[in-house]
């Protein structure tokens, strides 16, 4: 059986198009840019940062699925689970009749090898790639560019007898398929640590060693197997899950180049320890976009919108919490009226809608408004629009209008 697999599309992109627009588009979001990302609507003002919503990998992961579905339309096509972490737009390619691998009642492998195979955004691990390829599968691969320069690091990393050491949530799709890339190669060794608090930890043991049977203990689930940290805390190089918060990846780095450098010495420094940059550009300009509203707008609350489990939206949120008022909220649902919001509480931990909590008294009832608006890279502009549209709704009846 010989596996065909797309990694450039389908030849399809006009044919989809129009039901991509339909699915996706909002005339709301396009006045907004039109109008200087600024729209007013009586006592509210909203303004939306100048980087938001759909990144490209996440339109194009997208726009491959819709493809796939036209391209075959007599076969059984399944994703690997969900092709980005927004609900509504999972929930669009199941009512297109694409099937989610990791849904209850589902096959844990694809049946048979007419079956057509879609790869997340995400990436897949090496060893689900190896079992679609034994069945023949046809697969359309959507892997992010962003995700496929984590993997190059991280296999010359491996290559070159480095302990690939990861910032990223461990049970993450995108964390899970990179550290597989390290075990492509004999000796491969990777160590993910989530914050600066496990990252200080290492970097404890790596300066002045300490109690191993405690380290991998406490580590034994985000290290590959036979991780010996007096033997592969030696020689480190650094990569991330590119949706994590920036500023924390950039400050994790240094804390490890300088526990490196106290333990090596400067000058054996580069023998030591590896980093190349592999924060996403798109998740970057985000939060750059988001941070530039907050210093030019005077603001009385944030709204950020895109799915709970979404990395690199939770990123957003705690980067505007910790400048004033801001809830996260999924969709306009979650705008129950001008004085309830459901939403996701900043520092919760990672996890799905049952993070949800409910809120009150969360718009001004009178007087101007002026609030920011900014959306995860998996938030489609329609969602977006729906949510200004509850604002604009909310914001009247509040006043009295």
């Amino acid at each position: 059986m010989s596996t065909v697999i797309f990694r450039k599309g389908l030849d399809l992109k006009d044919a989809v198009a129009a039901t991509l627009a339909k699915d996706y588009h909002s005339a709301i979001v396009d006045d907004l840019i039109g109008h200087g990302f600024r729209r007013v609507r009586g006592r509210l003002t909203i303004h939306l940062a100048r980087e938001f919503g759909f990144c490209y990998g996440v339109d194009r992961a997208v726009d491959y699925a819709y493809q796939t579905r036209k391209r075959f339309p007599d076969r059984t096509v399944y994703l690997t689970g969900e092709i980005i972490h927004n609900p509504h737009v999972n929930d669009n390619l199941r009512a297109a009749g694409i099937r989610f691998l990791s849904d209850a009642g589902e096959p844990r492998e694809p049946l048979g090898a007419q079956a057509v195979i879609i790869l997340p955004a995400f990436g897949v691990t090496v060893h689900a790639l190896a079992a679609y390829d034994r069945l023949g599968c046809t697969l359309v691969d959507t892997t992010c560019g962003s995700v496929l320069n984590v993997w190059k690091n991280v296999k010359r990393y491996a290559q070159d007898g480095y302990t690939a050491l990861i910032h990223g949530k461990v049970r993450h799709e995108e964390t899970l398929a990179t550290a597989s890339q390290v075990l492509k190669y004999p000796g491969g060794r990777y160590l993910v640590v989530l914050n600066r608090d496990q990252a200080s930890r290492v970097c404890s043991y790596i300066e002045r060693g300490g109690d191993r049977d405690a380290f991998l203990a406490e580590f034994r689930d985000m290290a590959s197997e036979g991780f010996d940290p007096d033997r592969d805390l030696r020689h480190i190089g650094l990569a991330n899950q590119t949706t994590m918060l920036m500023s924390e990846s950039l400050n994790i780095g240094e804390m490890f180049r300088q526990a490196m450098c106290a333990r090596f010495g400067e000058a054996a420094l580069g023998d030591h320890f590896r980093a190349f940059d592999t924060i996403c550009t798109a998740t970057q300009d985000r939060q750059d976009a988001v941070e530039t509203l907050l210093d030019r707008e005077t603001l009385d609350l944030m709204i950020v919108v895109g799915g709970y489990n979404s990395s690199n939206t939770r990123n957003l949120a705690k980067i505007c919490a910790a400048r004033l008022q801001t809830y996260h909220v999924a969709d306009a649902d979650a705008l129950r009226s001008a004085s309830e919001i459901r939403h996701r509480l900043i520092d919760a931990p990672s996890g799905g809608a049952g993070q949800e909590v409910a809120g009150s008294g969360w718009l001004p009832a009178a007087g101007t408004v002026r609030i920011g608006l900014t959306a995860g890279a998996s938030t489609p502009n329609n969602i977006i629009g729906q949510v200004v549209q509850r604002l604009e709704r909310f914001a009247a009846v509040a006043d009295g209008a």
